[in-house]
Order: C-alpha cells, then sequence, then structure tokens
C-alpha cells in the first residue's frame, strides 16, 4: 500500500516542528482588517508584505520540491495546467510550516472578516511552472457560485506563497482587477471567457512580483493567468483554500491528517480543519482538473509559444521529466 512521507527526505511533521515564522506584528487592526476586505470586494486581491521570514518561504519551497518528486512518479499526482506547468495537491503534515501559515494573525483575521468565523481550509498545494510555460488562457478557478451572482457576497479565499523572489522573466502571476464580479454568459465551461475579450483582460491586468515571506489573498474568481516563463527556473507558489460555510469546495479535495499529528495541532486550528483523521496518509489524485488550461493558450502575446521548448532548468537548477501520467 502506497503512503505519504511528511518532510523532506522524511523530515519531521509541521507540528513537531517549532514555530520559525515572524511576523511583522502578532495582532492585526481593524483598520488593516478592513482595508484587505474592501481589496477583495473592489480589486479582488490584496496582500500582506513580509508576513514571514525569507529562512521561513524556503523550507516552504523544500517542502514542496518533496511532495513534486513524490507526486510526479504516480497516475494523477501531478495534474497538468498548460505545457510545462503543474498542480499538485498535498497534505497538512506534508509542509513544516502548516501551522504557522493558517495560525497567523492576518490569515485568521482575513478569513474571519470574509467567510465568517467557522471558515473551513479546505485546500493545501502549490503550482509550478517550469522554464518554457506559456500563458494560460484567461480564466477563473470555478464557475461563480449563486450567492455571489446573486448577493455579491465572496464565499471563499485563495491564500498563495511564493517559494522564490519572483522577477519579471519568471512568468509572474497576473490579475485583472475587479473582475470577480464579471457574468459568465459565454464563458466555456463558465471559467473560460471568450477569447474576444482578452484585450479588456490585457489592459486591466496586473502583474504580481511577490517576494519570499509575502503572502497575497484573492478571490478565485478575479480572472487570471500564469504567464510565459523565459527563466531556466521554476516559479513553485504554494496555495491555500478556505470556505464559509456551505461554499462546497471541499468536494474537490482530498486533505486529509494523522491521528498523531491531529493531536499535536492547537484547538483553534483544529477547529477550522474538518478533513477526515485517518490511520495512515494515502496520496491525493487531483479531483478538480481545470479542462482548458491542459493544452495552454499559446496567443499572440505568448513569446515562445508553440516554439517547442523544452523545460529547461527547474528546481534546484535541475531539470526534471515529465510527469508520466501528463498528457497536455
Amino acid at each position: 500500500m502506497t503512503t505519504v512521507s511528511t518532510g523532506p527526505a522524511g523530515g519531521t511533521s509541521a507540528a513537531q516542528t517549532p514555530s520559525s515564522a515572524q511576523s511583522d506584528a502578532r495582532t492585526v487592526d481593524f483598520a488593516t482588517v478592513g482595508d484587505v476586505v474592501r481589496d477583495l470586494y473592489t480589486d479582488g486581491v490584496s496582500a500582506r508584505k513580509g508576513a514571514f521570514s525569507a529562512e521561513w518561504a524556503d523550507r516552504m519551497r523544500e517542502d514542496i520540491e518533496h511532495a513534486f518528486e513524490e507526486a510526479r512518479h504516480r497516475p494523477g499526482g501531478a495534474v497538468g495546467r498548460g505545457p510545462h506547468r503543474y498542480y499538485v495537491e498535498m497534505h497538512p503534515e506534508q509542509m513544516r510550516g502548516f501551522v504557522d501559515l493558517v495560525d497567523h494573525p492576518w490569515v485568521r483575521a482575513v478569513c474571519e472578516a470574509v467567510l465568517g468565523r467557522d471558515y473551513s481550509i479546505v485546500e493545501l498545494g502549490f503550482d509550478i511552472p517550469f522554464a518554457g510555460a506559456v500563458n494560460q488562457p484567461w480564466h477563473r478557478d470555478f464557475p461563480m457560485p449563486d450567492v455571489t451572482r446573486e448577493r455579491r457576497r465572496l464565499n471563499s479565499l485563495a491564500f498563495n506563497l511564493t517559494g522564490v523572489d519572483t522577477t519579471e522573466d519568471m512568468g509572474p502571476f497576473e490579475i485583472a482587477p475587479g473582475t470577480q464580479w464579471d457574468v459568465d454568459d459565454g464563458f466555456e465551461h463558465a471559467m473560460f471567457p471568450p477569447r474576444e475579450d482578452y484585450p479588456r483582460y490585457r489592459e486591466l491586468g496586473v502583474r504580481k512580483f511577490p517576494q519570499r515571506g509575502d503572502i497575497s489573498v484573492r478571490s478565485a474568481l478575479t480572472i487570471h493567468r500564469g504567464t510565459a516563463n523565459h527563466s531556466q527556473l521554476s516559479r513553485p507558489v504554494l496555495v491555500l483554500g478556505v470556505d464559509a460555510p456551505g461554499a462546497g469546495n471541499d468536494g474537490h479535495h482530498d486533505m486529509a491528517v494523522t491521528h498523531e499529528y491531529w493531536r499535536t495541532l492547537p484547538e483553534r486550528v483544529r477547529a477550522h480543519l474538518h478533513c477526515p483523521v485517518v490511520d495512515e496518509l494515502m496520496p491525493i489524485t487531483q479531483k478538480h482538473t481545470i479542462e482548458g488550461l491542459v493544452m495552454g493558450d499559446a496567443e499572440p502575446d505568448s513569446p515562445g509559444a508553440g516554439s517547442g521548448m523544452g523545460m529547461g532548468g527547474g528546481m534546484a537548477g535541475a531539470a526534471p521529466e515529465e510527469p508520466e501520467d501528463d498528457d497536455s
């Protein structure tokens, strides 16, 4: 039976590792939280600079690389999000800093303000665009829920943390502020706007250059894309998905924790972690396939698209092989 190893090279689990997260403030004032809520309801994205140390982010990247190495050798472990771009889900104890992240005062305060006190942590994963990744099609991550369409209420959030200091040539994340409210008439799969709308999104689009230790938060409904990676390095980004009660995104994910790990978690973390508690962790097979992304976009403003570029460099300067099950 295949089980999941936790930590790089069999390292210790998150809750057994002393916290090394150093935020620039251990409390969050009401004005700060109010600004974030305003940002999310206007632009659809906000951020906290320097929430963690660069060293903390480096350990996060090590855990991501370990999880990717494990996932790429099994069917459904590393799912294509376009050429040379992959998504992998992981269990909380595969990340040594999981508690640091979900228990960070800014993260907790934002979740409570937007989603309510009974929010649920439903997803932990990461995206990795390697050298040769092209522009993704503009998209949102799932169809707009009724509560957003009818009441203009956000019922989920995605937190992102970069594993590297992002530069222009690494294929930065690009987001079109304010588009979380765009009606999806004509959207393919209710997620992909028609190509004739691309000029508008390019005009609105803002490229983000987060540094190690920064946290961003966004509505996954805000139209966005990953851009072409012209560097020889990968750009791993952690994804933490959080739901309001009844949002239902937990049905797309299979996060679990072991009984041993569960006993080490603070009660205020367990209160928001409604996943199964099991004897042994089983590998996660990705459920949430975003169909349009597996082919990439290769639109005219994607330099290198369709050029047959290989993976080139990659994590820690190495060029990983393509996952055997990838069909991109």
